[in-house]
């Protein structure tokens, strides 16, 4: 073979699949139609956000890029949420556009193992049984063999560009839509389905009047992303509020006749949760007016996006809404916006691993998963490299030799586990975005704990160097140990224990406590006074009147905060705030384990039960898996289905044994 692995597509999926893969040893050869548009952001300037964020963190703890790129490129940091539990806090950060993808290309360019071509594929080349994916072939008449191919194509395929009546036959506006690819998918028996997504508006920047917008800053102390990340202090860039009005409203209701949404020239589904500007318009029309955020493209700030004002509304209706807005009366279009129509493959029919369940050694990867999203995209293309260069171990044991066969990260694991069970076990019908409200167990999921959650997961491919493994094992232990501690260490309500709460700003007890309780209050920061107070009070347990030791641990047990790293200590506050919370998950994890164990009987009859679709119980009749784990790998079958199954085997075992 040429190579080891070939990416087709050079988005972010693409990026993050082709450098994982080359980190792994792979020899990789990336296809894409243009170099300098290696992780271009086609839509919004910005990375991350509520789910998203959770999805960058994780991408980083296992070795990807988004998160160092961000880091670098970035114009403005913030947390989302910052008022609300870590769990559904998303960092976000507005982007140079043009620092994003000039980083990106030069990253690719000199990651060792990988190889980079101007070139568009056209058709997956089969062996000759066609069942193995062998090879691609380009439009320029090459052809690549390798061992593992990597799809991810983003909107290119057979994609049409909608502005008002105007229908063009681009993946994005100015570049050319992959046809033959996609029908090529097609002809391998590959389930395709269409999806719709868009984008904004830019302006120039010099024609904004910024006088009367509400300005919009980064935070004080910015967040960053990657674990690389040291001495963070970035120039950041303001954004501006303004809003879409009453006559707005109008100019969009009166030309509803030309909108390519309403007119049946869209036929597919675009994101329930980022519609147009006049599917909002149609949809809420009891609203009086919506908020739209002008973000900066660049440093320069030459350019502006009008965030919430996606639209394919005609070129000349675009520019009579964006002057009845309040700053861009004068405005100058230098991009129109746009709705793009695109091919997916249906993704249940992908295995876990996003290998192909019809072509052997295919792998698909970002927005032909029926994904939206740089980050949805990213994590993907990250998996299928992992995956796909774990597998090559069963062709060549010489050179690759890990210690697991494939990562399958789980639902209690990662929002990366959540997104790709969510896809290929139920499908989807719309483009997927990442939520909170996804995870079952979000408080466990966390973007500040996604390293330590992930380390050994990072370790086993070599996503990570040893150094920092070792930093981050070192934490790991420190924590466990000392939350350990926290939960056998009790405080008594005494003269000396509530005049040193009262030196801390916190209530006083009213009886008997664990440290835990202590260490999880909002406002609990002082380790360094914490670790003073133990240690003088406590000699031996019987000349200790102000604290109870359950199995009264010896003095040196007492945990050193100071020599814990600010990363540990952060974790442990966490960690003790919502103890009680974590471990009813951690408790519903370790029972849905348990209970995935349960064997089926082989006389087990599925018709009739309550509580299951008819199409779950067709699935589950036709396969007959021997185990809840088993009919949990079955594509439609999700945890409650699980549930209400493991409880009809009880009743059906106990029935025939009663």
């Amino acid at each position: 073979m040429d190579f080891d692995v070939i990416v087709v597509g050079g988005g972010h999926a693409g990026l993050e699949a082709a450098i994982i893969a080359a980190k792994m040893g792979a020899r990789v050869h990336l296809l894409t139609i243009l170099v300098e548009n290696i992780a271009l952001a086609s839509c919004n300037p910005a990375i991350g956000g509520l789910g998203k964020g959770h999805l960058v963190k994780e991408i980083d703890a296992l070795g990807g890029v988004m998160g160092e790129i961000t880091d670098q490129c970035g114009i403005q940091y913030r947390t989302l949420n910052a008022s609300k539990g870590p769990a559904v806090r998303g960092t976000r950060a507005q982007i140079d556009m043009d620092s994003y993808r000039i980083y990106a290309r030069n990253l690719a360019l000199n990651t060792k193992n990988l190889t980079v071509s101007q070139e568009m594929a056209l058709e997956v080349i089969l062996d000759s049984r066609k069942q193995r994916a062998i090879g691609v072939r380009t439009n320029i008449g090459k052809t690549y063999t390798a061992h593992k191919i990597i799809i991810t194509t983003g909107t290119f395929l057979r994609a049409l560009v909608h502005i008002g009546e105007s229908k063009i036959s681009n993946g994005r506006f100015g570049e050319s839509a992959s046809n033959e690819l996609s029908a090529n998918l097609e002809s391998m028996g590959l389930k395709l389905g269409r999806l719709k997504t868009g984008t904004c508006p830019r302006v120039d920047g010099r024609s904004i009047d910024f006088s009367h917008l509400e300005q919009h800053n980064g935070d004080e102390n910015p967040p960053h992303f990657s674990y690389h990340t040291h001495n963070f202090a970035p120039e950041q860039l303001p954004c501006f509020i303004t809003y879409t009005n009453e006559r707005t409203h109008t100019i969009i209701r009166e030309n509803f006749y030309r909108a390519p949404l309403f007119t049946g020239q869209i036929e597919s589904v675009g994101p329930r949760y980022c519609p147009s500007i006049e599917d909002k318009i149609n949809r809420f029309a009891d609203k009086e007016r919506h908020q739209l955020f002008l973000e900066p493209q660049t440093k320069s700030k030459t350019e502006y996006y009008i965030n919430g004002l996606s639209t394919s509304l005609p070129f000349d209706v675009q520019e009579q809404v964006i002057a009845s807005i309040t700053g861009l009366e004068n405005a100058k279009i230098t991009r129109y916006g746009y709705a793009i129509e695109y091919d997916y493959v249906e993704p249940t029919e992908l295995y876990h691993t996003l290998e192909s369940k019809q072509i052997a050694s295919l792998y698909l990867a970002g927005q032909i998963n029926g994904t939206t999203g740089y980050e949805e995209a990213a994590a993907l293309g990250l998996m299928a490299g992992i995956n796909a260069t774990l597998s090559l171990q069963k062709i060549e044991p010489k050179r690759f030799c890990f210690p697991i066969e494939q990562l399958v990260l789980h639902r209690d694991e990662a929002y990366i586990g959540v997104m790709i069970d969510d896809l290929v076990s139920k499908g989807t019908k719309e483009p997927y975005r990442v939520f909170t409200s996804r995870a079952e167990y979000r408080l466990l999921l966390r973007e500040d704990n996604a390293i330590y959650r992930l380390l050994e997961s990072a370790r086993a491919i070599g996503g990570i160097n040893q150094k920092d493994y070792e930093r981050f094992a070192k934490d790991k232990q420190d924590i466990a140990k000392t939350l350990d501690m926290l939960h056998n260490f009790h405080l008594t309500p005494n003269k000396a224990t509530q005049e040193f709460l009262a030196r801390l700003n916190l209530p006083p007890l009213n009886q008997k406590a664990p440290l835990i309780q202590l260490v999880g209050r909002d406002t609990f920061s002082a380790f360094s006074d914490l670790e003073e107070f133990l240690h003088k009070h406590y000699k031996k347990p019987k000349q200790n009147p102000l604290t109870d030791f359950k199995d009264s641990p010896p003095q040196d047990e007492i945990p050193s905060f100071s020599t814990l790293s600010q990363e540990a200590l952060q974790q442990i506050h966490i960690e003790s705030k919502y103890n009680s919370y974590i471990q009813k998950q951690q408790n519903a994890i370790a029972n849905m384990h348990t209970m995935l164990q349960v064997r089926i009987p082989k006389d087990f009859s599925y018709q009739g039960i309550s509580g299951l679709s008819l199409e779950v119980i067709e699935k589950l009749s036709k396969a007959r898996p021997e185990s809840l784990f088993a009919a949990s790998q079955i594509s439609g079958i999700t945890p409650a289905s699980l549930e209400v199954l493991h409880l009809y085997i009880h009743l059906h075992t106990k029935s025939k044994y009663s």
